[in-house]
């Protein structure tokens, strides 16, 4: 592969400071994820931080804490990682696919007042590629209807709506730093929210159900092993340190992108800029134009792997995956989702890309697109 579609931006700084963990001998539920939370939550402006092992496991801890459970629904996009939608099922809560909006490729406000029963419990809300969606829409119907919000922050940390973090406006968020994301603990999440008793809770469920008054044999709950490591801490201090040179690295890349491609006929760009919010770059997706109804996206990406280049198929729509298509028919036809997804591709997309590589994988997508 001459260019992944993703790596890490590791440097000699998180090296050593694994090491140090490492020579220490407390390699789990120490200083580490303390600082480690506690520098999320001072980012991010939250008011608790819980690190587990994984977006997915934060996920789930959050459907476990609002008090979601069987035949609950919530409502959420079809075009998203699978995760959103499994933390659901975890719980044998029911997932209500709506349709995206065609420009963000968010959860559209308009969909989810018709998708509401007397069974909608929440609203699962990704900012999808970093782009915050519409949260002010969306709180304004969950506050009329007494609903939850659970914020999907997994791809967008640093991203903001008029100055305030995605992830913060919800009654709980979110973010997850596996190595392709803007930051990285190899491995992990976190679970943000400004309620004490459901950041307790989720403290709790993190580790076997262990609440903070219970000795090491003794469990309240009914909990899980979503622990995360003082190594993946340790790693995840030292990125949150750069976070913002990381970030604005990112924009550049992505800058470089539309400035290769912007007079690209066969292709549709993301969004630059969007009024009143900061992107968080985690991927550039493409999408091929509707009127170019004869390119076919898998034959362009196979070309490309030819020559050494790797894209994404982000996202393939979660009820027409085998695990969802016969079990979780969605309530409205999703047309927006299924010819979007139909088109994406996710060109390599990360930090230390170069400006070679970028007209590399601009070129020989035009090459293919030809």
């Amino acid at each position: 592969m001459r260019i992944p579609l993703s790596a890490p931006d590791i440097t000699q700084a998180e090296i050593a400071a694994v090491e140090s963990v490492l020579r220490s001998g407390r390699l789990s539920l120490g200083p580490k994820l303390a600082e480690f939370e506690e520098g999320i939550a001072d980012y991010l402006g939250a008011k608790h931080a819980v690190g587990v092992s994984s977006g997915t496991a934060g996920l789930h801890l959050c459907v476990r804490a609002l008090g979601i459970g069987g035949g609950d629904e919530v409502i959420l996009p079809s075009f998203t990682f699978i995760a959103a939608a499994n933390a659901l099922r975890y719980e044998r809560a029911v997932p209500v696919f709506v349709d995206i909006d065609p420009r963000t490729l968010n959860i559209d406000p308009a969909r989810i007042a018709a998708a509401i029963t007397p069974r909608t419990r929440a609203i699962l809300v990704p900012h999808t590629f970093g782009i915050p969606a519409e949260m002010e829409e969306i709180l304004a119907i969950a506050k009329r209807q007494g609903l939850r919000v659970i914020e999907d922050a997994c791809e967008s940390i640093g991203a903001e709506i008029h100055g305030k973090k995605v992830g913060t406006l919800g009654d709980v968020g979110v973010f997850a730093f596996y190595p392709n994301k803007q930051i990285t603990t190899a491995e992990g999440g976190v679970v943000v929210s400004s309620d004490a008793g459901l950041a307790a809770w989720t403290r709790a469920l993190r580790n076997q159900g262990r609440s903070v008054t219970d000795d090491w044999l003794q469990h309240s709950e009914i909990g899980y092993n979503y622990r995360l490591s003082e190594l993946h801490c340790a790693l995840g201090i030292e990125q949150l340190k750069r976070i913002e040179a990381i970030l604005r690295r990112r924009e550049e890349v992505a800058r470089l992108y539309r400035a290769r491609l912007k007079d690209c006929a066969a292709v549709e760009l993301p969004p630059f800029e969007w009024p009143g919010c900061r992107i968080s770059w985690f991927a550039f997706v493409v999408r091929l134009r509707a009127a170019s109804g004869k390119l076919d996206r898998d034959a362009i990406a196979r070309e490309l792997l030819k020559q050494g280049i790797e894209t994404g198929r982000y996202f393939g729509p979660i009820h027409l995956q085998p695990a969802y298509r016969a079990s979780t028919p969605p309530a409205q036809p999703l047309l927006v989702t299924e010819s979007i997804a139909a088109r994406t591709l996710a060109l390599p997309f990360f930090n230390q890309l170069t400006e070679q590589s970028i007209a590399q994988v601009c070129d020989s997508l035009q090459a293919a697109l030809r």
